[in-house]
């Protein structure tokens, strides 16, 4: 029987250990490349363009050290040898040269043309941590990058361009109102579901769940052409109706599985007592589904604050962009820019995270409500 003990605790154990690495190595997956990220962020343009972000850290590297002339005996279309003070020699035509010759810890590279006659020494040396650290990137991306123009005169001018100020009152604009409206529709038709009978009731919740599988890619040119019908395209009305249309499939069916688990009793007791069916909801109903609700909300403010397809199709450009508009728009048409992303990416999530921290301890009961059934 003790062995069988011991048995069964190694096994438990070296389950235990195999569960912690795994979570340990999913853990890694996602921090090691937001960490270069933020690191990213944090850099100077050329260094983001020449360099990866893990030379942040101590690394060895090559390093100019200096310049050697060609002997004035040699010719530079024969092979060439250049010899440095401690005797390393470098020698190799001018292509050869020209890619690179490694000796040792020393690299020698020649520079430009043949008629420079020099080769440019580097050493391979331990480098310390990169501290050569800007707030450029957050500047350009709050204030607007400083872009220089010809005016009529010829005269020399620089302006800011667009920064995210305009366009975090517009993503609030347009994430709070999707976010409550589905929310409000979908815990009336969940109680329906859950809790009335009326005919065409699995029927129709049947149509609702089949709406999840829609691709959101699909629906959205229909959507277009009935915002654009009733005058609704560029206007916060026409996106937060657009919103709560592609919500309300996934607000309806978690709110279904948290509440078909309300005890009946308790619901019984209430009508007993005299209470309406929308008395029950606003004052039984709804508390209790905090944990559901609070999961949605995370879900739909997170995919709305995050979401760059459906604004640029109903609102557009102009004052009425979001946040993914406008840094979209800093990168540039070719992608000159795209190092800004690393600062606008920090600076567009303190919002989300504000709004999942608050909620996240509802989060876990909210996902799990329905899914076991005794």
């Amino acid at each position: 029987m003790a062995a069988k003990t011991k048995s069964y605790e190694s096994q438990k154990r070296m389950g235990q250990f195999f569960v912690n690495l795994v979570l340990i190595l999913i853990a890694l997956i996602f921090f090691v490349p937001i960490f270069g990220i933020f690191v990213t962020s944090f850099r100077q343009s050329e260094t983001i363009f020449n360099s990866g972000w893990w030379e942040f850290f101590p690394h060895r590297s090559w390093i100019e050290v200096m310049e050697l002339k060609l002997p004035e005996g040699q010719q530079t279309g024969d092979v060439m040898t250049f010899t440095m003070d401690d005797g390393t020699e470098f020698t190799g035509d001018y292509q050869s040269l020209k890619n690179g010759v490694t000796v040792g810890n020393y690299r020698g590279t020649y520079h430009g043309a043949k008629r420079t006659r020099t080769l440019k020494v580097m050493e391979k040396r331990w480098v310390g941590f990169d501290l050569n650290l800007t707030l450029e990137n957050y500047r350009n991306v709050l204030s607007g990058k400083a872009i220089q123009y010809k005016g009529a005169d010829g005269s020399l001018l620089t302006r800011n361009g667009s920064d995210l100020s305009n366009s975090f009152l517009n993503s609030l604009t347009v994430t709070i109102p999707a976010t409550i409206i589905p929310i409000l529709i979908a815990a009336f038709a969940a109680y329906g579901f859950a809790w009335l009978n009326f005919r065409g009731r699995k029927l129709m919740f049947t149509v609702v769940v089949a709406l999840l599988v829609v691709p959101l890619q699909i629906a959205i040119v229909p959507v277009l052409q009935d915002l654009t019908a009733v005058n609704l395209t560029g206007k916060f009305l026409g996106i937060w109706l657009s919103h709560t249309g592609f919500g309300l499939p996934l607000a309806i069916y978690l709110l279904f599985n948290y509440i078909s688990t309300i005890p009946r009793d308790i619901l019984e007791s209430a009508f007993i007592d005299g209470a309406s069916n929308f008395t029950v909801f606003t004052q039984l109903i709804l508390p209790l589904s905090i944990p559901s609700i609070a999961s949605f909300t995370i879900f739909q403010f997170l995919w709305v604050w995050n979401d760059y397809l459906v604004a640029l199709v109903t609102l557009g450009g102009g004052k009425n962009e979001v946040v993914t508009q406008t840094l979209a728009n800093m990168v540039g048409t070719k992608g000159n820019d795209w190092h800004l992303l690393t600062s606008g990416a920090f600076i567009s999530m303190v919002i989300p995270m504000i709004v999942f921290l608050s909620l996240q301890r509802y989060f876990v009961r909210g996902m799990m409500a329905g899914s076991v059934k005794g």
